[in-house]
């Protein structure tokens, strides 16, 4: 459909193609402004042969991120921005999907609203896209950020996404035709970057420097980085499955082995009479190691358990055109 629409909005605009850019509102109040300014002076005025439409999506902020991006729509009466306003808070993911679900563009680009993504390494990104192809990758070659959050984002790709640069990448354009294979993967709990990859599309790589956010702080806490790799590294591995299956079978070994020198000992008269301390060292690995399995499965079943409800990812409460 989302192809459809492109296609009818490019016969009436005379064939020119069109531009989304995405962004993914939450609690961005005084540098969305800012960010206008340098997608429209670094990015838009630099490609007067592309139309260009701005999605901004609110997630739910909390502050004033809705009344500033309405603000910028009246001063500049700038018809390319797009506003999305979910009902609450769904998250980042949620967020980004609404904007690639609503972005007719002939190519889609999902920009950080949080200053830290240079917008002027969208035109290096536009050249690639020119040349023919379909996804083009910016991924971090350096991040000006704590020590902390440095090791965590290379621990979580490489165990995620082993085949890409370190550091991961959240700044990425797909072609029109990317964008509807990943736009018809239909999970709740999905990890966009590992569905960019899995679509098939061939993809260039290219760095730039993440910049320190200028204005507010990141709300992408410790726990909310942990729930992230939770969620991406159950949907995209069966791993854990296959870990406990192997642990499972060590352990029956090990304790096939220790009965039959239990019973060794029993017919020979050597059984000790403080038994109870490797009874208790077994009983305690084990339990703990079924307490473990049952977790990890327990994290399958509610994830299956969600997609079987088939709620919706995000509730829209307002658009504005």
């Amino acid at each position: 459909m989302s192809t459809q629409i492109s296609s009818a909005t490019n016969e009436l605009s005379g064939g020119i193609k069109l531009i989304s850019v995405c962004f993914a509102v939450y609690n961005n109040e005084g540098s969305l402004s800012i960010l206008y300014e340098q997608v429209v002076t670094q990015v838009l005025n630099k490609f007067p042969q592309y139309m260009f439409e701005l999605i901004f999506v609110n997630d739910g902020s909390s502050d004033n991120s809705l009344a500033e991006i309405l603000e910028i729509k009246k001063i500049t009466g700038d018809v390319r921005i797009k506003i999305i306003s979910f009902s609450r808070n769904f998250g980042q993911m949620p967020a980004i999907l609404a904007g690639w679900h609503n972005a007719k563009g002939d190519a889609v680009i999902n920009l950080a609203a949080d200053l830290q993504d240079p917008p002027g390494q969208c035109v290096a990104m536009i050249r690639e896209w020119e040349r023919g192809s379909d996804v083009v990758i910016s991924y971090r070659k350096s991040h000006k950020a704590s020590f902390l959050n440095k090791v965590t984002s290379r621990m979580f790709y490489k165990l995620l996404l082993p085949s890409v640069p370190p550091g991961g990448f959240d700044f990425a354009l797909l072609s029109r035709n990317a964008m509807d294979a990943v736009n018809s993967i239909k999970e709740r709990n999905s990890f966009y970057q590992y569905d960019i990859l899995w679509v098939g599309f061939n993809a260039k790589f290219i760095p730039y420097d993440k910049v320190v956010r200028p204005i507010g702080r990141s709300q992408y806490s410790l726990s909310k980085r942990l729930g992230s790799f939770m969620t991406g590294f159950i949907n995209v591995s069966y791993f854990p499955l296959r870990f406990m299956s192997f642990l499972g079978l060590s352990f029956t070994l090990v304790g096939c082995l220790y009965s039959l020198s239990i019973v060794y000992a029993y017919y020979f008269k050597a059984t000790p009479f403080q038994g109870w301390a490797p009874i208790m060292i077994l009983l305690l690995i084990i339990g703990g190691l079924i307490m473990l399995m049952l977790g990890v499965l327990g994290e399958y079943v509610w994830r299956v358990f969600d997609e079987v409800k088939k709620r919706p990812s995000y509730i829209v409460q307002k658009r504005w055109d």
